[in-house]
């Protein structure tokens, strides 16, 4: 009789599974960056000249121009340009590191060197969770990231790996 996968962990893996899946499904959304000014080059007294928004997207106010926003620039940041590896974290599932690519001051890429995937759980959630956790450090532009459901320790791993790499990028 072939082995069958015991009840138990079957059904915890299809929970994760769907946690992962519901925790996505109902995030509420992140704020959106502010709107920057949109300014158009002068012209002519005898051409009509375009309406521009202002920074909160309304028009301008009759007889006024727009006044651009400073947004700040990528070098603001602090990050010097390079490849960081971030510290090893463990947990009872596994060893977890990354390596943080920083080009102009922006995070530009994480890269995986350890992940936990020594049983079939852990991998199966690696798989799930870590892709995620890679999209939110690019979009955060850090490591103050959201935890995913039902991968806590990995995802508290992945975050403390990730700052510790943003660490050596600001020494």
């Amino acid at each position: 009789m072939p082995s069958a996968m015991p009840i138990r962990p079957a059904a915890t893996l299809a929970a994760t599974a769907i946690g992962v899946v519901l925790l996505f499904a109902f995030r509420t959304p992140q704020a959106a960056p502010p709107a920057t000014a949109v300014t158009t080059p002068a012209t002519s007294p005898s051409s009509n000249p375009t309406p521009t928004a202002t920074p909160s997207g309304a028009p301008p106010l009759a007889g006024s121009s727009p006044t651009p926003t400073a947004t700040p620039t990528p070098a603001a940041s602090g990050l010097r340009s390079g490849t960081f590896t971030g510290q090893t974290y463990s947990d009872q599932y596994g060893n977890l590191q990354v390596q943080v690519v920083i080009s102009g001051g922006r995070i530009t890429d994480v890269k995986l060197l350890q992940y936990p995937r020594n049983e079939p759980q852990s991998s199966f959630i690696s798989s799930q969770a870590l892709p995620l956790l890679r999209e939110e450090v690019l979009q955060a532009q850090s490591a103050k990231i959201d935890a995913i459901s039902g991968a806590t320790f990995t995802s508290e791993n992945y975050a403390a790996s990730v700052q510790s790499a943003l660490d050596l990028a600001r020494a």
